[in-house]
């Protein structure tokens, strides 16, 4: 695995589109007092433009690499959202999704050995 600018595009992008779940999940959680708010609120306005910063991220970095290794990379955002989620969000770490998450972590080491 060399591990190049291009790799790192790849990580920043699934690090952007992870806050940008973050940020939506926030939004859906609160009441809006009207069906267009609910859609035009900073939270959403701003996780949705994240969206796209990842996606032009992810379409830069796969000018430089492998397209099997990506699917890998992105998976490491299950882990992230989750780590996110129990900082920002306050969630729980419950014993199935730090289980999921660890078979997503067995699962890259499969692959790359």
């Amino acid at each position: 695995m060399n591990l190049n600018g291009y790799w790192l595009l790849l990580f920043a992008s699934v690090t952007v589109a992870s806050f940008s779940q973050i940020l939506l999940k926030k939004s859906a959680q609160k009441e809006h007092g009207s069906f267009l708010k609910e859609y035009l609120n900073v939270h959403v306005i701003v996780g949705y433009s994240l969206m796209v910063v990842s996606t032009l991220l992810t379409i830069f970095a796969f000018t430089g690499m492998d397209y099997k290794n990506g699917p890998i990379i992105e998976s490491v955002g299950y882990i992230l959202v989750m780590l996110l989620s129990w900082w920002l969000l306050k969630e729980k770490l419950t014993l199935r999704k730090v289980l999921g998450n660890c078979l997503i972590l067995v699962g890259i080491l499969i692959f790359y050995l």
